[in-house]
Protein backbone atom coordinates (compact mmCIF):
# COMPACT_ATOMS: atom_id res chain seq x y z
CA UNK A 1 0.00 0.00 0.00
CA UNK A 2 1.43 3.33 -0.75
CA UNK A 3 0.93 6.30 1.28
CA UNK A 4 1.07 10.01 0.27
CA UNK A 5 0.73 13.37 1.59
CA UNK A 6 -2.01 16.11 0.98
CA UNK A 7 -0.51 18.92 -0.85
CA UNK A 8 -3.07 21.55 -1.39
CA UNK A 9 -4.31 23.59 1.34
CA UNK A 10 -7.22 21.37 1.86
CA UNK A 11 -8.04 18.49 -0.42
CA UNK A 12 -11.81 17.29 -0.43
CA UNK A 13 -12.51 14.02 0.20
CA UNK A 14 -15.17 12.77 -2.16
CA UNK A 15 -18.08 10.34 -1.97
CA UNK A 16 -17.48 9.28 -5.59
CA UNK A 17 -14.26 9.78 -7.89
CA UNK A 18 -16.36 12.62 -9.37
CA UNK A 19 -16.18 16.36 -8.82
CA UNK A 20 -19.45 16.93 -7.94
CA UNK A 21 -19.78 14.21 -5.28
CA UNK A 22 -20.31 15.11 -2.16
CA UNK A 23 -18.01 16.03 0.31
CA UNK A 24 -17.65 13.80 3.01
CA UNK A 25 -14.49 15.47 4.73
CA UNK A 26 -11.26 17.44 3.91
CA UNK A 27 -7.33 16.44 4.41
CA UNK A 28 -4.66 19.37 4.85
CA UNK A 29 -1.28 20.02 3.90
CA UNK A 30 1.19 17.80 4.82
CA UNK A 31 -1.18 14.76 6.49
CA UNK A 32 -0.35 11.81 5.42
CA UNK A 33 -3.20 9.28 3.61
CA UNK A 34 -2.55 5.42 2.55
CA UNK A 35 -4.34 5.17 -1.29
CA UNK A 36 -6.27 2.41 -1.05
CA UNK A 37 -6.80 2.24 -5.14
CA UNK A 38 -5.32 4.65 -7.75
CA UNK A 39 -8.12 5.44 -10.62
CA UNK A 40 -6.08 7.66 -12.39
CA UNK A 41 -7.28 11.44 -12.10
CA UNK A 42 -8.96 10.39 -8.60
CA UNK A 43 -7.48 8.18 -5.82
CA UNK A 44 -9.58 6.56 -2.81
CA UNK A 45 -7.31 7.00 0.27
CA UNK A 46 -7.65 6.61 3.78
CA UNK A 47 -6.46 9.28 6.65
CA UNK A 48 -4.85 8.32 9.75
CA UNK A 49 -7.66 8.46 11.48
CA UNK A 50 -9.59 5.72 8.72
CA UNK A 51 -11.70 8.10 6.61
CA UNK A 52 -12.03 7.21 3.71
CA UNK A 53 -12.76 8.69 0.48
CA UNK A 54 -12.03 9.67 -3.53
CA UNK A 55 -9.07 12.60 -3.59
CA UNK A 56 -8.01 14.52 -7.05
CA UNK A 57 -4.40 13.50 -7.80
CA UNK A 58 -3.74 17.04 -8.39
CA UNK A 59 -4.06 17.22 -4.36
CA UNK A 60 -1.64 14.29 -3.48
CA UNK A 61 2.01 13.81 -3.28
CA UNK A 62 2.75 10.09 -3.53
CA UNK A 63 5.90 8.61 -2.27
CA UNK A 64 8.88 9.92 -4.11
CA UNK A 65 11.94 10.94 -3.26
CA UNK A 66 10.96 14.85 -2.30
CA UNK A 67 8.49 13.46 -0.26
CA UNK A 68 10.83 10.61 1.52
CA UNK A 69 13.22 13.82 2.25
CA UNK A 70 10.26 15.91 3.64
CA UNK A 71 9.29 13.50 6.50
CA UNK A 72 13.01 13.05 7.55
CA UNK A 73 12.61 17.01 8.60
CA UNK A 74 11.50 18.07 11.67
CA UNK A 75 7.99 19.23 11.40
CA UNK A 76 5.56 22.00 12.93
CA UNK A 77 1.94 22.30 12.61
CA UNK A 78 0.22 25.29 11.45
CA UNK A 79 -1.73 27.14 14.49
CA UNK A 80 -3.11 30.23 13.11
CA UNK A 81 -6.46 29.75 11.53
CA UNK A 82 -5.09 30.81 8.04
CA UNK A 83 -1.63 31.73 7.15
CA UNK A 84 0.67 32.36 3.77
CA UNK A 85 3.94 30.75 2.98
CA UNK A 86 6.14 32.98 0.80
CA UNK A 87 8.79 33.46 -1.69
CA UNK A 88 10.65 35.69 0.53
CA UNK A 89 11.00 36.74 4.39
CA UNK A 90 8.81 39.93 4.12
CA UNK A 91 5.10 40.93 3.87
CA UNK A 92 5.61 41.60 0.10
CA UNK A 93 6.28 37.94 -0.84
CA UNK A 94 4.57 36.26 -2.82
CA UNK A 95 2.12 33.42 -1.61
CA UNK A 96 3.74 30.19 -2.34
CA UNK A 97 0.75 28.70 -0.36
CA UNK A 98 -2.04 29.36 1.86
CA UNK A 99 -2.49 27.16 4.94
CA UNK A 100 -5.02 26.19 7.65
CA UNK A 101 -4.56 25.31 11.11
CA UNK A 102 -3.83 21.96 11.69
CA UNK A 103 -1.46 21.50 8.56
CA UNK A 104 2.20 20.68 8.50
CA UNK A 105 5.36 21.78 7.70
CA UNK A 106 8.76 20.91 7.09
CA UNK A 107 11.11 23.60 8.93
CA UNK A 108 14.57 24.65 8.13
CA UNK A 109 16.89 26.35 10.97
CA UNK A 110 16.83 28.90 8.57
CA UNK A 111 15.07 32.03 10.07
CA UNK A 112 14.51 35.92 9.21
CA UNK A 113 12.75 38.88 10.09
CA UNK A 114 10.55 37.06 12.33
CA UNK A 115 10.40 34.01 9.53
CA UNK A 116 11.00 30.63 9.21
CA UNK A 117 12.04 28.87 6.44
CA UNK A 118 9.74 25.96 5.46
CA UNK A 119 9.64 23.35 3.21
CA UNK A 120 6.05 22.03 2.09
CA UNK A 121 5.46 18.14 1.11
CA UNK A 122 5.49 18.44 -2.61
CA UNK A 123 9.25 20.05 -2.85
CA UNK A 124 8.19 23.91 -2.34
CA UNK A 125 9.43 26.16 -0.55
CA UNK A 126 8.93 29.63 1.29
CA UNK A 127 8.83 31.59 4.58
CA UNK A 128 6.22 31.65 6.96
CA UNK A 129 5.73 33.88 10.32
CA UNK A 130 7.19 31.87 12.66
CA UNK A 131 4.53 32.83 15.80
CA UNK A 132 1.77 30.65 13.38
CA UNK A 133 3.67 27.80 13.96
CA UNK A 134 3.50 25.10 16.60
CA UNK A 135 4.99 21.68 17.75
CA UNK A 136 2.87 18.83 16.56
CA UNK A 137 0.83 17.53 19.80
CA UNK A 138 2.66 14.94 22.59
CA UNK A 139 1.80 12.11 23.50
CA UNK A 140 -1.97 13.06 25.14
CA UNK A 141 -1.97 10.02 27.87
CA UNK A 142 0.83 11.59 29.48
CA UNK A 143 -1.14 14.88 29.80
CA UNK A 144 -3.27 15.64 33.20
CA UNK A 145 -6.75 15.00 32.18
CA UNK A 146 -7.91 18.22 33.73
CA UNK A 147 -5.35 20.23 31.45
CA UNK A 148 -6.39 18.37 28.60
CA UNK A 149 -10.17 19.06 29.19
CA UNK A 150 -9.42 22.85 29.00
CA UNK A 151 -6.90 22.23 25.95
CA UNK A 152 -9.59 20.79 23.75
CA UNK A 153 -12.57 23.03 24.96
CA UNK A 154 -10.05 25.94 23.95
CA UNK A 155 -8.75 24.80 20.54
CA UNK A 156 -12.80 24.48 20.21
CA UNK A 157 -13.48 27.58 20.56
CA UNK A 158 -11.09 28.82 18.23
CA UNK A 159 -13.05 27.99 15.39
CA UNK A 160 -16.38 30.31 17.32
CA UNK A 161 -17.93 32.41 14.50
CA UNK A 162 -16.65 29.62 11.71
CA UNK A 163 -19.82 29.56 9.55
CA UNK A 164 -20.72 25.84 8.61
CA UNK A 165 -19.92 24.40 5.98
CA UNK A 166 -20.58 19.97 4.96
CA UNK A 167 -17.55 18.34 5.16
CA UNK A 168 -15.48 21.26 6.15
CA UNK A 169 -12.66 21.00 8.16
CA UNK A 170 -11.23 24.86 7.94
CA UNK A 171 -12.14 28.25 9.54
CA UNK A 172 -12.84 28.75 6.34
CA UNK A 173 -16.28 26.31 6.91
CA UNK A 174 -16.33 23.58 9.13
CA UNK A 175 -19.14 20.93 10.06
CA UNK A 176 -20.17 19.42 13.52
CA UNK A 177 -18.15 16.58 13.74
CA UNK A 178 -15.26 18.61 11.98
CA UNK A 179 -15.24 20.65 14.62
CA UNK A 180 -15.37 17.50 17.44
CA UNK A 181 -12.67 16.00 15.44
CA UNK A 182 -10.59 18.83 14.63
CA UNK A 183 -10.08 19.78 18.53
CA UNK A 184 -9.32 16.40 19.39
CA UNK A 185 -6.50 16.06 15.99
CA UNK A 186 -5.10 19.03 17.32
CA UNK A 187 -4.40 17.71 20.79
CA UNK A 188 -2.46 14.48 19.29
CA UNK A 189 -5.72 12.68 20.02
CA UNK A 190 -7.66 10.87 16.99
CA UNK A 191 -11.22 10.12 17.16
CA UNK A 192 -14.31 9.11 14.46
CA UNK A 193 -14.61 12.03 12.27
CA UNK A 194 -18.44 11.41 12.23
CA UNK A 195 -21.00 11.68 14.54
CA UNK A 196 -20.73 8.03 16.12
CA UNK A 197 -18.67 6.35 19.18
CA UNK A 198 -16.92 3.68 17.14
CA UNK A 199 -14.60 0.65 19.11
CA UNK A 200 -11.03 1.54 17.02
CA UNK A 201 -11.34 4.64 18.79
CA UNK A 202 -10.62 6.15 22.20
CA UNK A 203 -14.06 7.53 22.93
CA UNK A 204 -16.29 5.77 25.23
CA UNK A 205 -19.97 5.66 25.89
CA UNK A 206 -20.95 7.75 29.14
CA UNK A 207 -23.59 8.98 31.21
CA UNK A 208 -24.92 12.72 30.70
CA UNK A 209 -23.95 12.49 34.60
CA UNK A 210 -21.01 12.31 34.26
CA UNK A 211 -19.73 14.53 31.54
CA UNK A 212 -17.13 17.11 32.26
CA UNK A 213 -15.29 19.63 29.65
CA UNK A 214 -14.29 18.05 26.44
CA UNK A 215 -16.66 15.16 26.80
CA UNK A 216 -18.62 15.22 23.61
CA UNK A 217 -22.77 15.11 23.48
CA UNK A 218 -24.20 12.65 20.30
CA UNK A 219 -27.60 13.42 18.54
CA UNK A 220 -29.14 11.75 15.56
CA UNK A 221 -26.56 12.93 12.89
CA UNK A 222 -25.15 15.42 15.07
CA UNK A 223 -22.04 16.02 17.51
CA UNK A 224 -21.08 18.67 20.15
CA UNK A 225 -18.38 19.41 22.87
CA UNK A 226 -19.24 19.96 25.83
CA UNK A 227 -17.78 23.01 27.88
CA UNK A 228 -18.54 22.70 31.65
CA UNK A 229 -21.54 24.65 33.66
CA UNK A 230 -24.55 22.86 31.12
CA UNK A 231 -22.92 24.70 28.26
CA UNK A 232 -21.57 23.51 25.20
CA UNK A 233 -19.86 24.13 21.47
CA UNK A 234 -21.12 23.19 18.15
CA UNK A 235 -21.40 23.66 14.14
CA UNK A 236 -24.72 23.79 13.35
CA UNK A 237 -26.75 24.85 10.69
CA UNK A 238 -30.53 24.74 12.47
CA UNK A 239 -32.40 26.51 14.25
CA UNK A 240 -31.57 29.51 12.33
CA UNK A 241 -27.64 29.47 13.04
CA UNK A 242 -25.10 28.85 10.42
CA UNK A 243 -21.65 27.89 12.41
CA UNK A 244 -20.01 27.39 15.03
CA UNK A 245 -21.54 28.75 17.89
CA UNK A 246 -22.36 27.69 22.14
CA UNK A 247 -25.51 26.78 23.45
CA UNK A 248 -27.09 25.60 26.56
CA UNK A 249 -28.36 22.56 28.14
CA UNK A 250 -30.21 24.77 30.85
CA UNK A 251 -33.70 25.69 29.78
CA UNK A 252 -33.67 28.76 31.58
CA UNK A 253 -30.33 29.93 30.02
CA UNK A 254 -30.84 32.87 27.58
CA UNK A 255 -28.39 30.57 24.96
CA UNK A 256 -30.56 27.46 25.11
CA UNK A 257 -31.68 25.57 22.27
CA UNK A 258 -34.25 24.09 22.78
CA UNK A 259 -34.68 20.94 20.12
CA UNK A 260 -31.48 19.17 21.25
CA UNK A 261 -31.35 18.20 24.87
CA UNK A 262 -34.83 16.05 23.99
CA UNK A 263 -32.78 14.28 21.03
CA UNK A 264 -29.33 13.43 22.95
CA UNK A 265 -28.45 9.59 22.59
CA UNK A 266 -25.42 9.41 24.45
CA UNK A 267 -22.20 10.63 25.59
CA UNK A 268 -18.96 9.94 25.05
CA UNK A 269 -15.32 10.43 26.63
CA UNK A 270 -12.02 9.61 26.33
CA UNK A 271 -11.61 9.82 30.37
CA UNK A 272 -12.54 6.16 31.06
Amino acid sequence: MKSARIRSSAAALKQAPDEKSETADEALCGMRVDVLEDGGEWLRVRTDYLYEGWVSGHDLCVGDEVLQRWSSMPQKLVWQACADVLDVPKVQGRIVAGLYRGSLLGVTEESQNGYRKVNLCDGRMGWIWENFLTDPPSDWTRKEPKELREALVQTACLYLGVQYRWGGKTPLGIDCSGLCSMAYLLNGIRICRDSHILPEFPMREISLDRVEAGDLLFFPGHVAMYMGNGRYIHSTAGDNCHGVVVNSLDPGAPDYRGDLPKKLLCCGSIFV
